[in-house]
């Protein structure tokens, strides 16, 4: 390998690095249970108003 492909390598993996980064830094946190998606409640029945859970 000369010295002309080893730079042309760096400078592709720099190149890969700073992509990432980026679109790294594009990505949002999400709140888990945000607008009731973790927690189902029971509407009806002996158990109304109740968090469910997958127990049966």
């Amino acid at each position: 390998m000369n010295i002309f492909e080893f730079r042309n390598l760096l400078k592709n993996e720099d190149k890969k690095e700073k992509r990432k980064s980026f679109l790294r830094s594009l990505i949002k946190s999400v709140d888990t249970g945000a607008n009731g998606t973790q927690d189902y409640i029971v509407k009806k029945g002996s158990g109304k108003n109740k968090i469910a859970t997958t127990r049966q």
